[in-house]
């Protein structure tokens, strides 16, 4: 929680710093979602192991909670995997509606810290084994120099930079 008044809240540094690891998400989430190829929500590689399809609607739950709880009514939801091309759509609506929170002037009802080490942390988790799954797939996404990567607070959309330096 902070201890900023209303007018400073807008330039949090925390806050601000959140919102681009959104960015971050929304951009490397976007590298593993886009151009998946046709079954590849299904794809499995064993009992136990969540398909990529499961993976991303657990993503989506991610972010739904974590906006709960910056606006104080923590709720859970295990929802059951859409469509890729719906549940592609669902992450970046459910980053976006998390960001433009944090873009706000309304107060975060939790520290911003546990935000990051809980919802924020655990997505780039699941970006990156939707991404080893790609790979195991035959499908692989190529990589990239990520520290030079265009990433701009407040872009959480599925329209995202061109890549500056893959390999």
């Amino acid at each position: 929680m902070s201890n900023l008044t209303q007018s400073d809240r807008a330039s949090d540094p925390k806050r601000d710093f959140l919102r681009h690891a959104l960015a971050t998400v929304a951009y490397r989430g976007g590298k593993v979602v886009r151009n998946a190829p046709t079954g590849f929500a299904d794809f499995g590689t064993g009992e136990g192991v969540r398909t990529p399809g499961q993976i991303l609607a657990h993503v989506g739950d991610l972010f739904d909670w974590a906006l709960s709880i910056a606006m104080g009514q923590q709720k859970w939801h295990d929802s059951k995997p859409l469509s890729w091309e719906k549940e592609v759509e669902r992450f970046f609506c459910a980053l976006k509606k998390f960001d433009d929170f944090l873009g706000s002037t309304e107060p975060v009802q939790a520290p911003l810290e546990k935000l990051f080490q809980g919802p924020v942390a655990d997505a780039l988790t699941h970006v990156g084994q939707i991404a080893i799954l790609r790979r195991i797939a035959g499908a692989p996404v190529k990589g990239e120099s990520y520290f030079v990567a265009d990433i701009a607070t407040g872009r959480v959309g599925a329209d995202q930079a061109s890549p500056k330096r893959e390999f």
